[in-house]
């Protein structure tokens, strides 16, 4: 797996990873990359078996498997240390490289994510399923924007989506592998080792996800250690798009508290805090 390091170069720069959700593409990050690359050493990679990562994924790929193959990427480039922001399941990795790297993750961020998979989620993910199964590739690639996105914002960029669906197929992961890494995040719990981790947590949910009740990242928020919980009202499940001005301001906000374990002190409180 080939990981891109960009941004600040400096010694004394934090590292900060960032992981997609299931498409599994570095390239859903574009909106906060400026942002970031100004501040931090960013790194993006495309998770195992998508996009610029290809293999096969073996049976019995699990959520372990992709913390442990990022981890062994960053040790490759020399990163000892890093902050992990993840979309859904991009999130869960950076969860579980906390629980079984503590040394090399020092913070995490969680984008629409889930202590245990919801029903709710569970039955999207079954449509989304057996679309991919019974009708193809294409109607899947057409459909996945309407759990990611709001209906106006859809709307409003139908030429964007168009170019976007035709770019997924020719991009498509492979069924097997989608399927495999889909069953991976679907069989994720944290509901016994969530205490366990104890680096300071970032929550950023959207209360008009389609896809992930909001409610989920007040679970999650509940069973963590050390968890700080912000709320966008509108942007859906892929609000870091959809509204990247205010995501990015609630991300750049946080990372850059130099103790994160003081950020709900009231003379502390960012401005984004009645977002």
């Amino acid at each position: 797996m080939v990981i891109e390091l960009s941004g600040q170069q400096h010694p004394q720069a934090k590292t900060v990873v960032l992981s997609a959700g299931l498409g599994g593409s570095g390239n859903f990050w574009l909106p906060q990359l400026n942002a970031l690359r100004e501040q931090y050493r960013v790194v993006v990679y495309d998770q195992r078996g998508t996009g610029r990562s290809p293999d096969t994924l073996p049976d019995g790929y699990s959520m372990q498997d992709m913390a442990a193959e990022l981890a062994i990427a960053l040790a490759k480039n020399g990163i000892t240390q890093c902050d992990v922001v993840g979309h859904a399941l991009g999130g869960l990795i950076g969860l579980q490289m906390a629980l079984d790297y503590p040394e090399l993750v020092s913070r995490v961020v969680v984008v629409n994510g889930w202590l245990s998979l919801d029903a709710h989620t569970r039955r999207c993910f079954h449509v989304r399923r057996d679309l991919l199964l019974n009708v193809g590739i294409e109607a899947f690639v057409r459909a996945q924007p309407l759990f990611l996105y709001p209906a106006d914002w859809l709307s409003e960029n139908q030429a964007r989506i168009e170019a976007e669906d035709t770019l997924n197929v020719v991009h498509f992961q492979g069924m097997e592998n989608l399927l495999r890494r889909l069953h991976a995040l679907m069989d994720t719990d944290f509901s016994t080792t969530a205490a366990h981790i104890t680096q300071p947590v970032l929550l950023i949910c959207s209360q008009d996800d389609l896809l992930v009740p909001w409610t989920c990242s007040e679970t999650l928020h509940a069973a963590l250690p050390n968890a700080t919980l912000k709320k966008m009202q509108w942007g859906g499940h892929a609000m870091s798009v959809t509204d990247s001005q205010t995501f990015n301001l609630m991300l750049m906000e946080w990372l850059n508290i130099p103790h994160p374990a003081a950020a709900t002190s009231p003379l502390m409180e960012p401005s984004w805090q009645n977002h």
